[in-house]
């Protein structure tokens, strides 16, 4: 097999990463200052514009979206792997400071109240993808600054919110249109008048600092995560187990049944918030004006809700609702972001599970199995996981991985069903027998195209990719581009060979002796040059691939319990 490795198209991006690696081995505070040059080099498909005079505004946004919303009062981020770390180097007891989350990026982040935001990080992956948000967020952020400092002093900032003439001479100042200062302010919310006041007053000076950094560290971390689970639930020891990489929401909502059962509240929910396009679109569904998935709908109109309503009297009757079932919940302590949940088959009823997902489903009262599902990972935290999951789960039956990816030959909301991987952490190239077609799909996704037998490729991190290094894999065939399948397949190499994975090789792993599936749905398009989920979130549109996956992989793994429990010596299903 021909591999084209893009070593010279990279030089830009390792040079990058060599500069912040080597500065964070300091024991001292590192200036994002001296990043900014090498940020800015490796032209960076997120980060076109860097170089220019002009704001970048689709970069800042997709910082912003994953950085905490209290960006604009930190000046010192300070990594570390548990708290014993923090408390250990003098930074002191984080846990008892204000925790702060970012939109979109899952990662435990605690602030001081004044200067300092601490992050808890999973692996080295964290630091690839921390430290070019920083760098990225200054950059602009003083692109803002610089700008407004020919505002003329008749200008106030105080009355951009109030006064149209101000805001449209804000907008004309920062060389964006009106339209992207608004999204800015829809951003940023009631602290758009402050913030924007802040980046007129002062430029930013972000100082970053990596307490520990050795893979031991990172493996402690994922020791007392794996040990908070297991004392929650001590049977996942003993049991086989199906093991899910995915989200939070979509497998449980096809399993309990609990949106549907609520439908009216739902509805009545978008009718209260305003939401005109998710009415509308509810209105086609039930005139069946459009091919839309009512459950899909619903699904996606109650993750909306929680978002909205934290410890609303909906939400105290669904954890009741879920423990009857089965299903529990168990959020992370004292470690990196990852909750997972364990779903115990033999306690599911058939009459509430989502009709997509098969009828007949009597047979579940007699399986021993649980379903593991954690929300997906970063990067190299996958590798980790699954490898401590792996020495202490009963079973493995099946490993199956789906989440967000970019395209450079689809559209948003496209499935990717891969069956070679190439993995920029090991070099290795995978291949491997993935256990879903196309038509494993197609019946469940109404908005997207299905693309099977497709070549992925995980890279490090999501600004570490430029248009020469995409060029390369995208001549050699690969076009789904995302950051979690070869972590995990390098830990599948290990879940059944006797040595560590190698480094920089072509690896079969048709011999995997458990089921393996890897899909992925279309958020990005990095080559379009267009605005992306870099700048958003999945729309509900969006949503209906990530439902359209989920319920292939719950048929996948009825169809595999119901045979194995007819195998089973006094098996009678």
């Amino acid at each position: 097999m021909e591999r084209t490795v893009p070593s010279t198209a990279s030089e830009e991006i390792e040079l990058y990463q060599r500069t912040y690696y080597s500065l964070l081995r300091s024991t001292a505070e590192v200036q994002i200052r001296t990043l900014e040059e090498a940020h800015a080099r490796m032209n960076s498909l997120l980060h076109p514009a860097a170089r220019g005079d002009a704001p970048d505004l689709s970069a800042f946004v997709y910082s912003i979206l994953r950085l905490p919303s209290i960006m604009h009062h930190v000046q010192l981020v300070v990594l570390g792997q548990s708290p014993e770390v923090f408390a250990q180097r003098g930074i002191g007891e984080v846990e008892k400071w204000q925790q702060v989350f970012a939109p979109d990026r899952r990662r435990r982040c605690y602030f001081d109240g004044e200067r300092v935001l601490a992050c808890f990080i999973a692996s080295r992956t964290d630091i690839d993808d921390v430290v070019p948000l920083l760098t990225a967020y200054q950059i602009e952020w003083n692109k803002f600054h610089a700008l407004f400092q020919i505002l003329p002093e008749s200008i106030s900032l105080s009355n951009i919110e109030t006064d149209e003439t101000t805001f449209a001479r804000v907008a004309e100042c920062l060389s964006i249109t009106k339209t992207d200062l608004r999204q800015l302010q829809q951003l940023l919310g009631k602290d758009f008048t402050h913030i924007i006041c802040e980046m007129a007053a002062r430029p930013c000076r972000l100082h970053l600092q990596l307490l520990s950094g050795s893979l031991s560290d990172y493996w402690r971390a994922t020791r007392i995560w794996w040990d908070n689970i297991q004392s929650e639930c001590p049977e996942l020891q003993e049991k086989p187990v199906y093991f899910i990489s995915s989200n939070t929401h979509s497998v449980v909502n096809l399993l309990s049944g609990f949106a549907l059962e609520h439908q009216d509240d739902l509805l009545k929910f978008i009718n209260e918030a305003g939401d005109g396009d998710l009415v509308a679109e509810w209105n086609k569904i039930k005139d069946d004006r459009v091919p839309s998935n009512r459950e899909n709908f619903f699904y996606y109109v109650f993750k909306d809700y929680l978002d909205h309503h934290q410890a609303s009297q909906l939400e105290s009757l669904l954890e009741r609702h879920e423990k009857s079932l089965g299903i529990q919940r168990i959020p992370s302590l004292h470690s990196f972001d990852v909750e997972a949940q364990v779903i115990r088959l033999s306690q599911l009823d058939p009459g509430e599970i989502d009709p997509r997902l098969g009828q007949d489903l009597e047979f579940l009262a007699h399986s021993d199995a649980l379903i593991l599902n954690i929300d997906y990972p970063l990067g190299m935290a996958a590798y980790n996981i699954l490898s401590k999951v792996s020495t202490q789960v009963g079973e493995i039956l099946g490993v199956y991985i789906t989440g967000k990816a970019a395209t450079l030959n689809g559209v948003i909301g496209d499935v990717m069903i891969p069956t070679v991987v190439q993995d920029e952490h090991s070099h290795n190239t995978y291949i491997f027998q993935n256990s879903f077609q196309a038509s494993d799909v197609i019946p469940y996704v109404v908005y997207g195209a299905i693309l099977d037998n497709q070549k992925a490729v995980t890279v490090r991190g999501t600004f570490l990719q430029n248009d020469k290094y995409m060029d390369v894999f995208y001549r050699e065939g690969y076009t789904d581009i995302e950051m979690e399948a070869g972590p995990y397949l390098s830990a599948m190499y290990e879940m059944y060979r006797p040595v560590r994975h190698p480094v920089d090789e072509v690896l079969n792993l048709y011999g995997i002796p458990f089921d393996v599936g890897i899909l992925h749905y279309a958020s990005d398009t990095p080559l379009s040059k267009g605005r992306n989920l870099g700048a958003g979130s999945l729309s509900y549109f969006g949503m209906d691939s990530t439902y359209g996956v989920t319920v292939a992989i719950l048929r996948r793994i009825f169809d595999l319990e119901k045979r194995r429990l007819q195998n089973l010596p006094d098996g009678n299903v």
